[in-house]
């Protein structure tokens, strides 16, 4: 079906708003993308994430793939200290064997870069601005924004992450909906004062994770915390210091090399610190306002596969409304429907990796030193089967019918329509 002409909002720039934009504009559509920063959330910022199996199909249709193999962050070895003893050593390559046949892991900021690369000349960006507030008639929706003028268009896509603006506005305040996982995190910039080159190394302590890699382009590392906490922790979100002070109280008492990586918390030029929680909403559509990734079904920071979830459901939802011609009465239900599966199974699969990721207890601590140390070394048959650590993401994945938008490839090589 040839869609109609159709003004699409989407806000967020980061990696589900660029994929969304993409494919609509492929498909005919007009895609409009509002970011509240000043300019592109780019660089080598923001933690690692991973693109895996139909999401790494995803990026090769759009044509990015190369750019995106050349920027993955070479990580080949994860180091598992133990102070005292012999580090475990987990070749990478041979760990994710079993996860997915298909695997890369990038920069955040790069990945956003990539994209924004690839939809800029036909895609209008509006920097610097957010959505002050929604009016959907039922013919329109009429928008206006914090800075800059008012404008009616015809569906608002909400891809502004996991405290989304979009989601505020239509469904309600975001403790309806956000559900804590008992965790928080905390990512930024450091020296690479170890000398790491393609290799990661990490810490567990009951109820706490500490690592740190190399980002290869710069000759700098990333730090990465992940800690457990019963209560929810208060503070502003915008309070960087404040996040400092919460970051530092909760290794204060740790070992290994916790207390000179926070040493460089100071002089960080970036911080991302966030609780471990979920978004869980019956529909994540209303009228003629839909979210994508995060904002709609976030499975969970840095324990959830929310980089692949927010690609592949992106790519969906462009496909429905290619399929459906612009109806968003008969696009966004079939939208769900179709990431329904994925979206539970990412979400159920988050306290799994948390489980793994920050045991609880010493014995955790060595039955997961045990199980990384093993696991490299058996055929991935084996790997498939042996946990759900690590059948999950690839069962995950695979729930999405990727034949249902077989055509997406051809069609990104026809002419927009008019």
């Amino acid at each position: 079906m040839k869609p109609m002409k159709c003004d699409i909002l989407i806000s967020g720039a980061s990696i589900a708003g660029p994929t969304l934009a993409y494919w609509l504009s492929r498909y005919g559509f007009r895609a409009i993308v509002v970011e509240r920063t000043p300019a592109l959330r780019a660089g080598l910022g923001g933690h690692a994430v991973d693109l895996l199996g139909p999401a790494v199909d995803v990026a090769e249709w759009m044509g990015i793939l190369p750019q995106v193999m050349a920027a993955r962050t070479g990580t080949d070895v994860i180091s598992i200290e133990r102070p005292g003893r012999s580090p475990v050593v987990v070749d990478v390559g041979r760990a994710v064997t079993g996860i997915a046949s298909r695997h890369v892991e990038i920069m955040r900021g790069e990945l956003t870069s990539i994209m924004y690369e690839a939809t800029r000349d036909d895609v209008e960006y509006v920097f610097g601005d957010s959505i002050r507030t929604l009016d959907d008639d039922g013919d329109r929706v009429a928008v206006t924004f914090e800075h800059g003028p008012a404008r009616d268009v015809d569906l608002v896509v909400g891809a502004d992450g996991l405290h989304s603006n979009v989601r505020r506005l239509t469904f309600g305040d975001e403790s309806r909906f956000r559900h804590y996982l008992g965790g928080y995190l905390g990512v930024y910039t450091l020296p690479n004062y170890l000398g790491l080159d393609g290799r990661m190394v990490m810490h567990h302590s009951p109820g706490k994770f500490v690592a740190m890699y190399p980002v290869r382009q710069t000759g700098a590392a990333r730090a990465l915390f992940l800690f457990r906490r019963a209560e929810e922790l208060h503070y502003d979100h915008r309070d960087i210091e404040q996040q400092k002070r919460l970051l530092r109280q909760a290794f204060a008492e740790d070992g290994w090399e916790a207390p000179r990586i926070l040493a460089e918390l100071d002089e960080a030029p970036d911080l991302y610190f966030d609780s471990i929680s979920q978004i869980r909403m019956e529909s994540w559509s209303r009228g003629r306002v839909t979210l994508v990734g995060d904002a709609g079904y976030c499975p969970a920071p840095a324990v959830g596969g929310g980089t692949a979830v927010a690609v592949l459901g992106a790519y969906v939802l462009a496909g429905e409304l290619r399929a459906a011609g612009g109806d968003h009465t008969t696009a966004f239900p079939i939208y769900e429907q179709q990431l329904r599966r994925l979206v539970a199974r990412t979400r159920a699969l988050a306290p799994t990796m948390m489980k793994t990721l920050i045991p609880r207890s010493r014995r955790q601590v060595w039955a997961t030193t045990q199980a990384m140390r093993v696991l490299p070394h058996l055929p991935a048959t084996v790997q498939r089967g042996l946990s759900s650590f690590v059948r999950a993401p690839a069962r995950a994945l695979a729930s999405v019918d990727m034949n249902r938008y077989g055509a997406a490839k051809a069609a990104s090589e026809e002419p927009t329509a008019q």
